[in-house]
């Protein structure tokens, strides 16, 4: 008599969520399969701390399994598959991206069991993106039916506070002089003997020449365990989400985790499921522990933002994957490819590469307004950034950078996500951050060698759009504004004479 089906998990899926015999999960006492395949890391030049996490994660999951997993180690998935099932049929939960759905489709001994770690249905965000009639998908109103959904910040079916959103409280600048915030630090996992096998490892890869990182490994710095998540989930509740809110879209210098929670990387890896993360911070809320623009700020991120990015990458269709309305072909240079911090002269670009090349994450602000934005401004192919911020960062993959990259922070599909272009120049990151006061350039600038680079790339970003600029009432006034600007041609002969070079 056949016993029950193994049960395939991929290294994002490593959560208990993904493995619990429920009403459509994996049959009881399943075999766990887990398969780690090195053609993933040979394919593409991954951030080191992020295969190095990856692996750490997988081999952790393993461990805990004991002799319930099967963990394979292979070029390829579907050597790993042969080699673990035999000619044994198996079960696997629905994947993160196209590509592996693609391939988990083609294997007629495997079928396909519904996606976990979100809170959303997809066939209910099809329904609902359906009965809108083509208008817009809008954020604020899935946000807002999310909300209703799952009960979550609702007092008697209205919205606790009696507003939605507080995003408008939670743009404070940072405290003035102070180098860091006065918050708590993150508590940071300790690596243990897995850790260092998997060091030696890619130590072992790359001397053979099998595989090329980018960046850098270790420590590390975030959870490869459902225990390290779950610690790191209650530290951020009781000690950093109280002052999260206010500070939610500052930045500073020496300080790059400011009050975030850092979980999205627990959550991208399924060791965390999102609504143990919404319900303990509202938790934290009805407890009088943390105020509620900080709780709101977080429930929007995760219950918000995080879900209407998943479900519109698979609404969206692959097609989107090629939108670039604005037309824009440059490569990603080599200084920012690489990483290259030491290349870059503007201190805001040079400290947040420096954090991407020594650690894989920044948080949404520097990710959107520095990154992003240059990338913007200088016209890069939105398809060579997307893929540069899917290896670079710990918590990226194709879900979560599709719609991020080509739709908000590159403006790539025309307004399908969001309103308006990111685009910002240097007064923006002054108001916002503290980079700008040791920095060799003066954000009020617009020409001469003090000339801040991103207020100079940001005027010419609108002569080179201008029309777009203009049709649009977001942007409308910026478009006018370049009739009133002086010395534009000197400024968009500099920014031509710059061309890929670093700022």
């Amino acid at each position: 008599m056949s016993g029950p089906r193994p049960h395939w998990i991929f290294g994002d899926q490593l959560g208990p969520h993904f493995t619990e015999p429920d009403g459509d999960g994996p049959d009881e006492g399943a075999e766990i399969v887990l398969i780690e395949s090195r053609a993933v890391f040979r394919r593409r030049r991954f951030h080191r701390a992020k295969a190095h996490l990856v692996l750490s994660a997988m081999r952790h999951r393993a461990a805990e399994l004991g002799d319930r997993c099967r963990y394979v180690q292979a070029e390829t998935y579907r050597e790993g598959l042969r080699e673990a099932l035999g000619r044994r049929r198996a079960t696997v939960r629905h994947p993160t991206s196209r590509a592996a759905l693609g391939l988990v489709r083609a294997l007629d001994r495997v079928e396909v069991l519904p996606p976990r770690g979100f809170l959303v249905d997809l066939a209910d965000f099809r329904r609902w993106a359906e009965g809108l009639g083509g208008r817009r998908l809008l954020l604020e109103d899935f946000y807002h039916r999310v909300r209703r959904a799952h009960g979550l910040l609702m007092d008697g079916g209205e919205p606790v506070g009696g507003r939605w959103n507080l995003d408008r409280d939670n743009r404070e600048p940072p405290p003035r002089g102070a180098a860091t915030l006065p918050v708590p630090p993150p508590r940071w996992p300790e690596e243990d003997g897995i850790d260092e096998r998997v060091r030696a490892d890619l130590d072992r890869w790359e001397r053979e020449g099998a595989v090329a990182f980018v960046g850098r490994d270790g420590p590390r710095r975030f959870a490869a365990s459902r225990t390290e998540a779950e610690r790191a989930l209650e530290h951020f509740a009781a000690e950093r989400l109280p002052h999260f809110g206010r500070w939610e879209d500052a930045m500073l210098h020496a300080d790059p985790w400011m009050a975030h929670s850092l979980l999205s990387v627990s959550l991208n890896l399924g060791l965390l499921d999102p609504a143990e993360c919404v319900h303990r911070a509202e938790r934290a809320l009805r407890d009088g522990a943390a105020p509620l623009n900080s709780v709101e700020g977080f429930v929007r991120q995760v219950a918000g933002w995080r879900e209407y990015v998943w479900q519109l990458y698979w609404h969206l269709g692959e097609e989107y994957r090629g939108s670039n309305a604005l037309g824009h072909r440059e490569p990603v240079p080599g200084w920012f490819a690489d990483l290259d911090a030491a290349a870059v002269g503007a201190r805001c670009l040079s400290g947040v590469l420096a954090e991407v090349r020594d650690h894989g994450w920044v948080h949404h602000i520097p990710r959107l307004m520095v990154l992003g934005n240059w990338a913007l401004q200088h016209g890069w192919d939105p398809a060579a950034v997307t893929d540069w911020f899917h290896r670079c960062f710990v918590d990226g993959y194709d879900w979560v950078m599709l719609p991020n990259v080509v739709g908000m922070s590159q403006y790539a599909d025309g307004g399908r996500i969001t309103t308006k272009p990111y685009a910002a120049g240097g007064a923006y990151l002054h108001r916002m951050g503290d980079h700008c006061g040791p920095c060799r350039y003066r954000p009020t600038e617009r020409l001469g060698e003090r000339a801040c680079p991103f207020t100079t790339g940001y005027w010419a970003f609108v002569h080179r759009h201008r029309d777009v600029l203009a049709a649009n009432h977001r942007t409308a006034r910026a478009a006018a504004g370049l009739d009133r600007l002086s010395g534009l041609p000197e400024l968009l002969a500099a920014e031509h004479d710059r061309g890929a070079d670093p700022p």
